[in-house]
């Protein structure tokens, strides 16, 4: 059994009982006589894995026949240049919306590629909310919307969806991947890291809609083009064979315990202990808006900076990891993700109450 709770932001807490079974099949998976890492990616014993890893996450997700489940390398961040170089097919422009520093990294890169109008923005907020859809300036012959679900940094979520019409909505959903329901069918295209909630870091996933396949410029790399990918199975070259086996294994255990509805449920109460702590204290501080805050990753301040270093090297004392919040904008961050127990978030209010006991 663990003594720590990792409440890091990514590469983030793995289920216990997955990193078990991965330490048991290292040497020899199911009697093949082989690790997972030496397997050929065209051998039957890897086929099956990549086969399973694929069913069980359309299963999860409700995935209709009709969208194609990629598995690729280069993390969100490459998607960032892989979505416009694919669903801009010959339009001038596509819609963003900002919410922070996710979203302004995809801006970036989307402008290298082709027009970008972003259609709102949380900057005048500080991006501490999402901007209310009515404020939106959404252009109908955009070739796609594109958001972030949840910022990691900031703690921004979308606890809601737009309406974008025949416009396609495109999602980062990183952060929150299996950590909610999510109607797939909503969205022209989803994509995330796994390194939050689903494995190692070195996957990617994609959920694409066959429509949108197919139109990419002539001088478009064959790595880069979601068709070439679908047709070769996410294997046009040696995908991240092990992390593709981990994910395999995060699937099937939501599956043993009660799939998205479970978890999310879960999700909620952890969110709720952590976020109604923080507000009743007069030692820290969450700056989201109420409705717009993420189940996923919690930022808070202390009232006096000067308390950071004894409350960072408290926790880390207290067997309470990665709390420090990132570089960009200081003070804390908590990321409980799928597999953060509720006793990790426990432990954290714990550890936060007496420390407010100690220097409030």
């Amino acid at each position: 059994m663990r003594k720590n709770f990792n409440f890091s932001a990514g590469p983030a807490v793995l289920p216990e009982e997955v990193l078990q079974t991965a330490a048991a099949e290292m040497l020899d998976w199911h009697g093949s006589g082989q690790s997972v890492m030496e397997m050929s990616h065209r051998g039957k014993e890897y086929m099956a894995i990549h086969a399973k890893a694929e069913a069980d996450l359309r299963e999860l997700m409700d995935i209709p026949s009709n969208y194609k489940v990629l598995f690729l390398q280069g993390g969100a961040t490459l998607q960032f240049t892989m979505v416009p170089l694919n669903l801009l097919r010959g339009k001038a422009s596509a819609d963003y919306i900002n919410t922070g520093e996710w979203s302004k990294k995809a801006i970036k890169e989307a402008k290298l590629l082709g027009g970008v109008n972003v259609a709102a923005s949380g900057a005048d907020g500080n991006f501490t909310a999402v901007p209310a859809e009515s404020t939106w300036k959404l252009d109908p012959a955009a070739a796609y919307v594109h958001l972030c679900m949840n910022e990691t940094i900031g703690g921004v979520e979308f606890n809601w969806l737009p309406k974008t019409g025949d416009v396609p909505l495109v999602a980062d959903i990183s952060s929150c991947f299996l950590s909610r329901k999510v109607d797939v069918s909503k969205f022209g295209l989803l994509y995330g890291g796994a390194q939050k909630n689903i494995g190692p870091a070195g996957l990617t996933i994609v959920i694409v809609r066959d429509d949108l396949l197919g139109v990419t410029p002539a001088n478009t790399a064959q790595m880069l083009d979601y068709k070439i990918q679908a047709d070769n199975e996410s294997m046009l070259n040696t995908p991240p064979t092990y992390a593709i086996y981990i994910a395999g294994l995060v699937f099937d255990w939501l599956k043993r315990n009660g799939g998205i509805a479970a978890i999310e449920a879960k999700n909620v109460a952890k969110a709720r202990l952590l976020y109604d702590y923080i507000d009743q204290s007069k030692l820290y501080r969450n700056p989201v808006a109420l409705a717009d805050r993420s189940r996923m990753n919690v930022p808070f301040t202390l009232i006096d900076d000067k308390l950071d270093k004894p409350f960072l090297d408290g926790a880390e004392k207290a067997g309470l990891l990665q709390l420090k919040g990132h570089r960009s904008v200081g003070g804390m961050r908590a990321s409980i993700y799928n597999a953060m127990p509720i006793e990790g978030v426990q432990a954290l209010v714990d550890y936060m109450r007496a420390f407010e006991v100690a220097h409030g």
